[in-house]
Parts: structure tokens; C-alpha cells; sequence
């Protein structure tokens, strides 16, 4: 509908520039018509020539007012549907915004019910805590220092969720479409080893660890998305140990796609 309206745009702005084209012309024309005119109405008599360019003058004088006519109304024409394409596109994007807002909505009460189910599961568990609409693992309950190997008590932790997950997504409507984000993130310190040259790698490689164990335990791989930001995102941004702790962490999001 953006497409056909910028056509109909175009279209109005090409007939726009051939009226004023036109007009320019039938100035022109006008202006040599009236000195002709002068001439005559002062007495002089005018040649055979100058009687048959004051016909010629008539009839392109004639065509052109046709011509001008005609375009003011397919630029009349053009203008109306340009205002009925604005008024349709408009109405389009309050539905698909209402729309969307349904789904939103619906969403969260889903993820609401999620996370009730996992404060459940995971209980007061040290290094685990919820943030905005985020769970949050620190790095240290998943993975050793350095490394995107998920240990066996992180894979435990990472097993209770799945199990939650998948529960609740049967209950989601098939028309949600709805996506588990895994974000990992790394504190500021440098990493430069042959396996992960930088935080960036090694932040990805933890989300993307997290997924595939996700997907070992049956939550379907369409439904999981990872992400590394490094360490670029922190959630506290002063130096020292313990804001390293907390930056250094893996996020979940039940969010729509």
C-alpha cells in the first residue's frame, strides 16, 4: 500500500509539472496572440501570413486550455485517491497496532505465569534473581571461569527451566509468536585466548551453549534465540569484582518474535 501511494505521489507530481509546463506555453502563446492583437486593433493590416499564425495561434491556444483541462482533472483525480490511500493506511495501522498491542498483552500474561512457575522451581537459589522482565544467572552458576562449557549443576538449573517452558508453551496460542531470548553477557576485562578472542565470542558462545541444551530438553529450537553482547550492556557499570560478578551473567526473555 506505501508502494502503490508513492506511485500515485509520483503520478501527481509528473501532472503537476506538465500543467505548469502547459502553462508556461499558453502564456507565451498568449502574449505573441495579444501583440498580434495590438497590432491589429492600432490599424495595421496583417499579411496573409500574419492571418494564418493568428489561426495557427487559436488553435494551439485551444489544444493547449484542452490539454490543461484535462490534466487538472487527472490531477484532481490523483490527489482524492492519494487522500483515500493515506485514510486506508492509516486505518491498516491503528488495526495492526491494536492488533499487536492484543498480542502483547496475551504474551504477558503468559510470561507472567512463566516466571511465577520458575520463582517456584528455582525458589531463593543464590545467583539467580529477576531483573525488569528478565531471568538472570550469573555466569558463575553455569560456567567456570573462561569457559562456555555448561557444567553439570548449571545444566540442572538450565533442565528446571526448560521443563517450565515447555508446560507453558502449550498453552500459548499457535498464533503468538512467541520466542525464548537467551542473552549472554560478559564483564569488562579482556579475553584474548585461540578459542574466544574477545568477549564478544566468549558471551555468544555461552548463550549459544545455553540454547542447545534448551533444545536437548525439548523446547523447540524455532522458539530459542542467542545473542552475546559482551560486555557492552552492563547492569552495573562501576569498576571492581563485585560489578564484574553481576555483569558477568546469562538473561532470559520470553518475548514475541
Amino acid at each position: 500500500m506505501q508502494a502503490a501511494l508513492a506511485k500515485e505521489q509520483e503520478r501527481t507530481l509528473l501532472a503537476q509539472k506538465g500543467i505548469d509546463e502547459r502553462e508556461i506555453r499558453l502564456v507565451e502563446l498568449l502574449d505573441l496572440y495579444t501583440r498580434l492583437e495590438e497590432d491589429y486593433n492600432a490599424g495595421m493590416v496583417l499579411s496573409t501570413g500574419q492571418k494564418a499564425q493568428v489561426g495557427v495561434l487559436n488553435q494551439q491556444i485551444l489544444a493547449l486550455r484542452r490539454q490543461i483541462q484535462r490534466l487538472n482533472a487527472a490531477l484532481e483525480a490523483s490527489e482524492i485517491k492519494d487522500r483515500e490511500d493515506e485514510a486506508t493506511i492509516t486505518d491498516l495501522g491503528k488495526r495492526l497496532n491494536q492488533a499487536l498491542a492484543s498480542k502483547v498483552q496475551e504474551l504477558t500474561r503468559y510470561r507472567s505465569e512463566f516466571f511465577g512457575k520458575l520463582r517456584e522451581v528455582l525458589g531463593q537459589r543464590r545467583g539467580i534473581r529477576i531483573v525488569g522482565d528478565r531471568f538472570v544467572f550469573q555466569s558463575e552458576v553455569l560456567f567456570g571461569s573462561g569457559s562456555a562449557l555448561l557444567e553439570q549443576a548449571g545444566q540442572a538449573q538450565i533442565a528446571q527451566m526448560a521443563a517450565t517452558l515447555v508446560e507453558i508453551s502449550h498453552q500459548i496460542p499457535a498464533d503468538i509468536n512467541w520466542v525464548l531470548r537467551v542473552d549472554g553477557h560478559t564483564d569488562a576485562i579482556p579475553i584474548a585466548t585461540a578459542q574466544f578472542p574477545s568477549n564478544w565470542e566468549l558471551s555468544s558462545a555461552r548463550a549459544i551453549a545455553v540454547v542447545k541444551y534448551l533444545v536437548e530438553q525439548g523446547v523447540p529450537a524455532n522458539r530459542l534465540a542467542a545473542t552475546g553482547f559482551g560486555e557492552f550492556q552492563p547492569l552495573d557499570p562501576r569498576p571492581g569484582e563485585i560489578a564484574n560478578r553481576r555483569n558477568r551473567r546469562i538473561e532470559f526473555k520470553l518475548t514475541q518474535r
